[in-house]
């Protein structure tokens, strides 16, 4: 295994990590110069049009240096924090990481996330300066910054260019000489592999992409999956170059994939050990499981509708298959008075839902309608305990409520210091420490996760001029004094408008919302009263009067106003009784306007 060594790019967004993988792929000969495109691992034409990584790409790079022929075990792993989930498992499968840092944006908020989990996995950290090819004035300090960051001399870091070449044929060497090669485990009764992510093949079933750290896998071998506790034959094993080719067995310290050939991507989890048994190997295998399991957690809840002439059943489709490819989607089944069936979506954040919603629109070509995010909230009622997803079932009255909190890092130039702060009281950030990175200025604290998705990325971005950059991840729960919010129109709750909002905000979104549907609804032949409601209270209201019936111009040419008044009387009687069955039916349209931001 000395000839082997795996390693990772990591980086904050869009700082040049597909980029520099492409040089890679050409340093090597691993991709013809006629068949190179930008991006190359970037499967997705989404991927390449955003110009962010959504999806890690694994690849194998075979390289001569210095007489001697190694595998390069390359991930290119996305830079959002909404994916930590993908990336924190490829740092498992690996022994080094380059850590890339913009030269033109310098140390941001991700670049530190990252480095810590990779520190926290042992990995072998090389740092380098991407995108000298433009002239940058304050390279030099960048550079410096960095070296501090890795408590390294500037010398050590190196000076590169994704977009020219320059310079990553010598990266490629220091990742040689200094990542370490795989270790070998004691643990040898059994052959094991970790999976690191995973994707659909419609002849092989799921595809597990694992990084094998004890023994051998081939075609036949019956193998385990410990966390769901499946069996199966293994279809095929094979490697990344980068396309999926075929080898006779994947040894221990590859990266590689195996077919497993099952259908359904909930049987196939991220983070899972696979493990072949030998002869004498123990029948409980759980003892064997590699270290960092841990499911997928979703943080954001949005539901979808069909729209158009999309039917549930084409929508339900379209997230099973997207489901093939990203395993941290799960969905169950919804429903809503105006719009019919739909589906609860669980997201791992803000980006996660865009990056879906764009997938389901350009590859399936669907039409569909989406509710206001929520988030998981713990309730106590008496001695009862439940978590709680769907707004309208939120109790009215609870004891106890517990939301979700995040460990937010925000990383700023000193002169947006004071602006960035201005934003803690409006979004209820806990300011806990602010110390210095370079030039910048850390901010870390704690908020509410329902924070984050009220748009505080761009507030952030707005109030310092797009220069600061955050990164978060759960860290637990606290007590918060939410309640629900019920819309009732014509005395009637429409359940898709209930919303779990904290306390202070409650007014300013029951006025909002009612004011909203006020303009929205169109006038019926009776008086609509459109009430925001908390606890039994009315807390906002507006009416849409009645529409009018012309009665015509009586008391001229002859006309006798007594039949004028007897007419309004009549009128007025009937609205009465229209008003005591009457009830307003949301249309579709109305939905679609009040749920856009």
């Amino acid at each position: 295994m000395n000839d082997i060594r795996n390693f990772v790019i990591i980086a904050h967004i869009d700082h040049g990590k597909s980029t520099l993988a492409d040089r890679l792929l050409e340093v090597t000969g691993t991709v013809e110069m006629r068949r190179m495109r930008a991006q190359y691992l970037d499967q997705l034409d989404l991927e390449r049009e955003r110009g962010i990584t959504i999806k890690m790409a694994p690849v194998r790079m075979d390289y001569s240096y210095k007489g001697t022929e190694y595998i390069l075990n390359l991930i290119d792993t996305p830079g959002h924090s909404d994916f930590q989930y993908e990336v924190s498992r490829a740092l498992m499968a690996v022994e080094g990481a380059i850590l890339l840092v913009d030269a033109t944006k310098g140390i941001q908020a991700q670049t530190l996330s990252n480095l810590r989990n990779a520190q926290k996995a042992g990995l072998k950290i090389i740092g380098a300066v991407n995108k000298i090819d433009l002239n940058v004035p304050h390279l030099e300090k960048t550079i410096y910054a960095l070296a501090e960051l890795l408590h390294t001399e500037p010398e050590n870091i190196f000076r590169i260019s994704g977009k020219t070449g320059a310079g990553v044929e010598d990266l490629l060497g220091a990742v040689i000489e200094n990542v370490p090669p795989p270790k070998v485990s004691e643990k040898g009764e059994v052959s094991r592999a970790l999976i690191f992510d995973s994707l659909y093949n419609d002849h092989k079933g799921i595809l597990a992409y694992v990084r094998v750290f004890d023994g051998t896998f081939t075609a036949a071998d019956v193998a385990e999956l410990l966390a769901t506790g499946e069996d199966f034959k293994i279809k095929e094993v094979g490697c990344f170059l980068p396309e999926l080719k075929s080898v006779s067995e994947l040894k221990a310290g590859e990266i590689g994939y195996i077919a497993t050939g099952f259908k359904e991507p909930s049987l196939v989890k991220i983070g899972d050990t696979l493990v072949r048994r030998k002869i004498d190997s123990p029948k409980d295998l759980k003892s064997h499981a590699l270290p960092g399991f841990r499911d997928a957690v979703p943080t954001v809840f949005i539901s979808f509708y069909p729209d158009g002439t999309t039917k549930f059943e084409e929508l339900e489709r379209g997230f099973e298959k997207l489901r093939l490819t990203d395993a941290a989607l799960s969905f169950e089944p919804d429903s809503n008075d105006a719009l019919g069936r739909g589906l609860k979506v669980g997201f791992l954040g803000q980006l996660h839902f865009e990056i879906t919603s764009a997938r389901l629109t350009r590859e399936f070509g669907l039409d569909f309608l989406t509710s206001f995010p929520t988030i998981a909230y713990r309730v106590r009622v008496g001695a009862s305990e439940k978590v709680v997803k769907e707004p309208h079932a939120f109790p009215e009255n609870p004891d106890e409520v517990w939301e979700p909190i995040i460990k937010v890092e925000i990383l700023t130039p000193k002169d947006y210091l004071q602006k960035v702060l201005s934003i803690q009281t409006a979004y209820e950030v806990n300011v806990e420490e602010v110390h210095n990175v370079g030039e910048n200025l850390l901010i870390t604290g704690t908020m509410p996760l329902s924070e984050l998705i009220r748009d505080f990325d761009d507030q952030l971005k707005s109030v310092s001029a797009g220069y600061a950059s955050f990164s978060y991840e759960l860290a637990g729960e606290r007590k918060t004094d939410a309640e629900r919010l019920d819309i009732l129109v014509a005395g009637d709750v429409v359940p898709a408008l209930t919303r779990v909002v904290r306390k202070s905000e409650l007014e300013r979104e029951a006025r909002s919302t009612v004011e909203r549907l006020k303009e929205l609804l169109p006038k019926a032949q009776f008086t609509q009263a459109i009430q925001a409601q908390t606890q039994g209270r009315i807390i906002a209201r507006e009416t849409i009067a009645a529409a009018k019936k012309q009665l015509g111009d009586f008391g001229k040419n002859g006309g006798d106003i007594t039949r004028k008044m007897k007419l309004w009387r009549k009128q007025k009687r009937g609205k009465e009784r229209l008003l005591e069955r009457g009830k307003v039916n949301l249309t579709p349209e109305v939905f679609r306007e009040i749920l856009k931001k």
